[in-house]
């Protein structure tokens, strides 16, 4: 698989979640039927490890990022044995140096393709120290960027960062998802400013997704004019109601190429926008977005609870009636009957 390549062309790429059983344990079984799951609805990808796998994984006391990583690995391997197709499997990259190149280099051990690179350790570093970080880990595998909104443990970069972080060879993708316009803007700008149109770039600002998709982002590159886009989405949201979601994604890249399009876009924006704010738990600063998404799955028979490794994180009163109103109001945003279908064989 040529990776830039196949990232470029654009994908719905879920962010897994974690499935723990009624004892807080590691269910394997819903596990890979998760992994099955995101592979049948047509991503053209997975990334594994990341915010929505939740983080205390790596953990000692639960010690789960290398078989979290491993039965996703192997999982869409044997799927895709019988139907092959490209399929990048994205790697949650977390910590200081040291602890970043363990996991990239068990990461490709198991091979995976990339790493997605957050920089949520770096609190209060010179920003050059976490361009340097990063180009260290470009040199071992693939990076695609990671723009964490503050609200979940991200920071706020500059402009100069983002320029000099698109000057690093081995990225290969940025996910924006600083849940902000400006922050947004400064990224695509940086990179457009860079000349790399080899570096594709990925929503994830779960609260824009649509208008991410159909955005062209034209800034001015050595005297000429220079449009981007967001071509795809690496999402926590895309995490549940994948099918509909591929959908979807492949109606905004037909749209995306169209001189004009119907203001009907503009409210499916806000639907999506609108059942993002029910699964990410919006009005309450984001507290309940991964039982959110469990929640989702836990209805559809994919993972047998919500329950999270840190037993604080749960459901935020209200959360779930919310669900069920966006549920009803957007079924064309959902997809229980495809998953109903095909669940006994994900689940054997």
């Amino acid at each position: 698989m040529n990776l830039r390549a196949h990232l470029l062309a654009g994908h719905v790429i879920p962010a897994q979640p974690l499935a723990l059983d009624r004892h807080r344990k590691f269910s394997e079984k819903h596990q890979r039927a998760l992994t099955r799951y995101y592979v049948a609805a047509g991503s053209g990808g997975l990334a594994v490890g990341v915010h929505s796998t939740q983080f205390a994984i790596r953990d000692p006391e639960h010690n789960l990022f290398r078989p979290v990583l491993e039965l996703a690995a192997q999982t869409v391997r044997a799927e895709l044995a019988a139907a092959p197709r490209d399929f990048a499997l994205i790697a949650g990259i977390c910590g200081q140096t040291p602890q970043a190149v363990a996991e990239a280099e068990l990461a490709l051990s198991f091979g995976y393709h990339a790493g997605l690179v957050s920089m949520a350790a770096f609190k209060t570093e010179p920003e050059d120290a976490i361009v340097a970080h990063v180009a260290t880990l470009a040199k071992l595998i693939p990076v695609v960027g990671f723009y964490l909104q503050p609200a979940v443990g991200g920071r706020v970069f500059s402009y100069a960062f983002w320029r000099k972080f698109a000057e690093i060879p081995g990225v290969v993708a940025i996910k924006l998802a600083p849940f902000n316009r400006y922050q947004t803007i400064d990224v695509v700008r940086a990179v457009t400013d860079a000349g790399r149109d080899d570096l594709a770039l990925y929503t994830g600002n779960d609260d824009t997704i649509v208008a991410d998709l159909l955005t062209p982002f034209t800034f001015a590159h050595r005297g000429k004019p220079v449009t981007r886009r967001i071509v795809g989405g690496l999402l926590g949201h895309w995490g549940v109601w994948t099918h509909a979601a591929v959908q979807l994604f492949r109606e905004t890249q037909s749209a995306a190429q169209q001189p004009e399009f119907s203001a009907r876009w503009l409210e499916r924006a806000v639907a999506v926008t609108d059942m993002n704010a029910a699964l990410f738990d919006a009005a309450n600063r984001f507290h309940g977005c991964i039982p959110g998404i469990l929640e989702v799955l836990r209805r559809q028979g994919l993972v047998e609870t919500v329950h999270c490794l840190n037993p604080d994180e749960v459901l935020s009163p209200g959360q779930a009636e919310e669900l069920t109103r966006v549920c009803h109001t957007y079924p064309e945003l959902t997809d229980d009957a495809f998953v109903a279908q095909h669940l006994n064989r994900w689940l054997s």
